[in-house]
């Protein structure tokens, strides 16, 4: 359904792409929503100058992290995410509570990012995390995985077709997602990671964005692509990129306090000018990374590491930063 665009979203988009060193950003999907559009070309503008603060969400303990976020610093994070996880929590009501609960946070002004920490296509939802996310498959099962004429594919088919519905909710209430599936692939620890090449992760990312966009009609996607920041157990970004025609931003994982600066410069390199991201992070990146790393577009801690003793005086500090976007000031 074409919508008119209102004007002063038209011109605030020309003066972005005037007035910015960076282009606007088009989506990968020709037929994105313009809620999707917008979204992205907002995004893009955050590279190389200020970024926006998120929080992860667990699934089943939706309110807690940003209860801690505000206590600790007065402020609300700009960016909420969450998981439609496949595993222990991962039932139908936890499900569309964290769609109820994307749906609320998207009108009270939060930008949207969503994950799936799928399980082995043939392993029922309710299996451990242990065994059903992070259980490794042989190389016989790959093969069958993403080969279309097997039932191991239909399996995996199966899985994503239902996360769709879900996805479609946010879709036909024009609510955009950045949407990041199959993420840290670039590690040992997942049951689809370490595939490297054509016919790795890259196919699996393609058959389901192909999926997605062109059988789901899930226009309201920006596809973000989000490695570990590599590491001994997590390898070359390069290796399991499937290009720049299936991304819309690029995002590393960083935990530990990793913050070497190539983790930055190699998605920079690789994604030749989209946007880049912290996809998830534990310690949150000092004033000194940003001012080296300046070109992330937002950061998003996950769960409990803002409200560690450790942490809270870093949370506090970055949230006052004038570098960071929070809620009251999107």
């Amino acid at each position: 359904m074409n919508k008119k665009i209102p004007l002063n979203l038209v011109i605030m988009m020309l003066l972005m792409a005037l007035f910015s060193n960076k282009a606007v950003s088009q989506p990968v999907n020709p037929n994105a929503s313009e809620e999707a559009k917008r979204l992205l070309a907002y995004i893009g503008q955050f590279s190389g100058g200020k970024l926006l603060a998120g929080q992860h969400s667990y699934c089943n303990d939706l309110q807690r992290p940003l209860d801690s976020v505000l206590a600790i610093t007065g402020k609300r994070p700009a960016l909420w995410g969450s998981d439609l996880m496949g595993y222990d929590h991962g039932s139908e009501d936890t499900r569309q509570e964290v769609i109820t609960e994307a749906i609320k946070h998207h009108k009270s002004g939060k930008i949207i990012t969503l994950m799936y920490h799928m399980v082995k296509p043939w392993h029922h939802d309710r299996k451990s995390y242990a065994l059903s996310v992070k259980g490794r498959v042989t190389d016989e099962q790959w093969e069958k995985v993403i080969d279309p004429t097997t039932e191991e594919h239909a399996q995996w088919l199966g899985k994503i077709d239902h996360i769709a519905m879900y996805l479609k909710q946010l879709r036909d209430m024009d609510i955009p997602v950045l949407w990041r599936p199959f993420h840290e692939m670039n590690g040992n620890w997942f049951w689809y990671g370490d595939r490297k090449g054509e016919d790795g992760i890259q196919k699996l990312w393609k058959q389901m964005y192909d999926r997605y966009v062109n059988y789901h009609h899930l226009n309201n996607l920006i596809w973000v692509w989000n490695p570990n920041a590599p590491r001994e157990d997590a390898f070359a970004y390069e290796m399991y990129y499937p290009g720049n025609d299936y991304v819309d931003i690029l995002a590393a994982d960083i935990y530990a306090n990793d913050y070497k600066q190539s983790h930055h410069d190699g998605l920079l390199d690789l994604g030749n000018g989209k946007p880049i991201a912290i996809g998830e992070c534990g310690e949150l990146p000092t004033k000194k990374v940003l001012r080296e790393q300046p070109q992330w577009a937002w950061f998003m801690c996950w769960v409990g590491h803002a409200w560690g003793k450790e942490n809270r005086r870093k949370v506090k500090r970055l949230y006052r930063s004038k570098k960071v976007v929070t809620l009251g000031e999107l």
